[in-house]
């Protein structure tokens, strides 16, 4: 398990972002973490008044970046005051998405907000949340709800491909000790084209049946290869949409963090995974830790 030490809270600055500033800094004390926060100031509007306001002001993107450094100490000194952290604070000047990347390289955790005045809201919908999926390197965790407590069950949606213990073992990194919901949604290779070739509904019903056995073997073999304790971790198998089940079965097992892959066993199942990814980021109730 590779432990979460050097954490990164991205915030825009509004009311809901700050969100994401608390549970980085509640995730930095439980964990023993460092934690910084960080706002991304982008020149181009100032650019653009330039171009429409010719006698502004010379020292005016200063003036901004000042404002902006002193708002983001005082929630610095917020969070550090809740949750008993000194939390560090960065101001950065450019794109978005290509400071937001460089920064978390040199980082273990990435958090987000899930709405913001601008920049959460384009991170769940658009281009712009592919795009983050696409080039981020780090796992990411995206703050829906205000944090009020550390993480206590966990929903951990698998493939069974090689990055399933890795979701898994970010789980056991990010809320250690938390009751671990590992789920797998699965159906029959081929069975649109059984029906249609008029293969009887039972026999049908049969392979839905070996196909779930085989899961539940495999999500067992999953629990004890990644040293999950029985007595705190559910198995759970679903026949369907990855999307919707992992959706639905959050609600079922009132889990407050859903830990997802960006990834999956090849090019074309990375393609579905990520959608699926999307689809939970934006229909999620929950926080939702997107793993790499």
């Amino acid at each position: 398990m590779t432990p979460f030490k050097r954490l990164l809270a991205a915030t825009d600055l509004s009311a809901p972002a700050r969100h994401a500033a608390e549970r980085a800094a509640l995730l930095a004390h439980e964990l023993g973490a460092s934690v910084d926060l960080l706002h991304v100031v982008n020149p181009a509007p100032i650019e653009k008044l330039r171009q429409l306001v010719a006698d502004m002001p010379a020292e005016l993107e200063q003036r901004v970046l000042d404002a902006t450094r002193e708002e983001l100490r005082k929630l610095g000194a917020t969070v550090s005051k809740h949750r008993g952290v000194t939390a560090g604070v960065q101001v950065a000047t450019g794109p978005l998405i290509q400071e937001l990347t460089a920064q978390a390289e040199a980082v273990d955790l990435l958090v987000l907000g899930a709405r913001g005045s601008s920049f959460m809201r384009h991170l769940l919908l658009g281009s712009t949340a592919e795009r983050m999926l696409r080039k981020t390197t780090r796992p990411m965790l995206v703050v829906k709800q205000p944090p009020h407590e550390p993480y206590r069950t966990l929903l951990v949606a698998v493939d069974f491909s090689a990055y399933s213990a890795r979701a898994v073992q970010a789980a056991q990194a990010v809320a250690p000790g938390a009751i671990i919901v590992l789920l797998h949604a699965f159906e029959v290779p081929v069975e649109g084209k059984l029906r249609l070739a008029g293969v009887e509904a039972d026999l049908i019903h049969r392979y839905r049946v070996a196909a779930k056995q085989d899961a539940l073997a495999k999500l067992r073999q999953l629990r004890d290869d990644t040293g999950l304790a029985p007595e705190t971790t559910r198995l759970v198998v679903v026949h369907g949409d990855a999307s919707r089940n992992v959706v639905e079965q959050e609600q079922e097992h009132d889990c407050d963090l859903i830990v997802i892959g960006k990834h999956g066993e090849s090019a074309i199942e990375d393609l579905l995974v990520g959608s699926v990814t999307k689809h939970v980021l934006a229909e999620s109730q929950c926080d939702v830790l997107v793993t790499v």
